[in-house]
């Protein structure tokens, strides 16, 4: 909200630029890492036992530790308001970017203490995430109840098993980063310093080989909610369960080569561009085969238009302008147009809050049936599908005016009255985006009411 204040009209002075790139830092950091990584394994300790058979995880005590560890790093990276001034009084809370590009974390750029918390607090939330996925994956693997074989788990569970591999793949190189550099920090070595002969592109390598596998490990889970709620509201079973399967893995092994179309501007060179983007192009193939699977499980089948379904179709428009977005982005050219601009930040929105957190309305809604009978009213569904759906306009409100505005770099503190991107920012995109950010966060309110 502070930051869409301050964006709003050009020229603006309402937060200071030490106090921006703090929010901007805490913002990206705690959404990725401290909320929607949370959710995935929450809901994934509930459904996973349930669905394959077992009493419990196969590991209580790890998943104790996991979660544990897991809320002392966010208690960790938000202490750094007050624990983080360091000498002189140097730094508060981490400002380097939640994605922390090198050489903005070495110390004479960064004093104080304000990124080694965000360092601390991200390599342990990656302990305990490893934690819950081994958790997952020895559940699934070894405490099936009889009779059921791999080929006979629900996708859910074939989903989060995928989940749980990527997170191993992906979770270990950023957690080596940390510790790279810790040691540039403080023990001298010269891993991401340029000048020692050193390598900042090594530290975005490191990053973005985390960053977009990242977003399947979350979407992923999310598909799988799709994948149990529309086969149960078209009164069919799921259309293509081996294909499914197959997508799912293929995500799976596809996502781990395609983050350097993070990188198409810093000159990786022909060969490498053009792999990744043939990578990104690729991927599109498994996700545009789950589009068609759910559209065929809904085509001829008996559809109760309940809430949950309604979520479901609402997702399918938010699924496509989302993918359509990042298939533009994976153009080289069209990428070095657009690198931290407005229009990345619009499809990233898209993605987490339009295929992460939409999905999840529909196992909310259904929970619902769970609690005590005046809550059950289908009224108090029908609200709360207004509300969700308000939400998917507010969405729209708030990000799409950043696809219009894609010659923006995302990153400037105040924008000048003289760039033809925002003149008359009053009366366009800019000062729209903010608008309908309140409207996005205000309308959570009622959601107090349903209970």
């Amino acid at each position: 909200m502070l930051m869409r204040i301050q964006l709003a009209v050009s020229n603006n002075h309402f937060v200071s630029p030490q106090v921006f790139n703090r929010l901007f830092t805490m913002h990206g950091t705690t959404m990725i890492f401290f909320v929607a990584m949370p959710i995935v394994f929450g809901w994934g300790n509930y459904l996973v036992p349930l669905m394959i058979g077992a009493r419990d995880m196969a590991f209580p005590r790890l998943n104790a530790f996991s979660f544990w560890i897991s809320a002392f790093a966010g208690l960790l990276l938000y202490f750094s308001y007050v624990g983080a001034s360091g000498l002189y009084a140097a730094g508060s809370a981490p400002d380097v970017g939640w994605f922390a590009y090198a050489p903005l974390t070495a110390r004479v750029f960064s004093p104080g203490h304000s990124t080694d918390y965000w360092t601390l607090a991200v390599f342990l939330s990656g302990i305990g995430s490893i934690g819950t996925c081994l958790n997952f994956a020895t559940t699934i693997i070894s405490m099936r109840c009889k009779g059921m074989k791999m080929s006979k788990m629900p996708l859910l569970v074939w989903l989060y098993l995928v989940m749980s591999g990527l997170v191993f793949v992906t979770i270990s190189p950023l957690t080596a980063a940390q510790i790279m550099l810790t040691m540039d920090r403080y023990l001298g070595s010269h891993f991401f310093d340029t000048q020692a002969g050193g390598s900042a592109v090594l530290w975005m390598h490191f990053f973005w080989i985390f960053g977009h596998p990242e977003v399947y490990v979350l979407i992923l889970p999310s598909f799988a909610i799709i994948n149990e709620v529309v086969p149960v509201f078209s009164r069919k079973a799921i259309f293509g369960y081996p294909t499914m399967v197959a997508a799912s893995v293929g995500i799976g092994f596809i996502s781990t080569s395609v983050w350097a179309h993070h990188m198409f501007s810093v000159g990786m060179g022909a060969a490498a561009n053009t792999f990744f983007v043939f990578a990104t192009m690729v991927i599109s193939v498994p996700t545009g085969m789950k589009i068609f699977n759910w559209l065929a499980t809904i085509w001829g089948g008996k559809v109760i238009f309940a809430t949950p379904m309604l979520f479901c179709i609402g997702f399918l428009f938010q699924f496509l302008i989302a993918g359509l977005t990042g298939i533009m982005l994976g153009s080289a050219p069209f990428d070095w147009q657009l690198t931290n601009s407005y229009f990345v930040v619009a499809h990233f929105h898209y993605v987490i809050v339009g295929e992460f957190y939409l999905p999840y309305s529909p196992h909310s809604t259904i929970g619902i049936q769970k609690l005590p009978a005046a809550c059950c009213r289908r009224r108090w569904q029908v609200a709360f599908l207004a509300l969700r759906n308000r939400l998917s306009s507010h969405l729209r409100l708030h990000a799409h005016p950043r696809h219009s505005r894609h010659a923006a770099p995302h990153l400037h503190l105040r924008s000048k009255p003289r760039m033809g991107w925002v003149e008359h920012d009053r009366r366009h995109w800019n000062c729209f985006s903010s608008r309908g950010h309140p409207c996005f966060r205000l309308q959570h309110g009622p959601l107090v009411l349903q209970r």
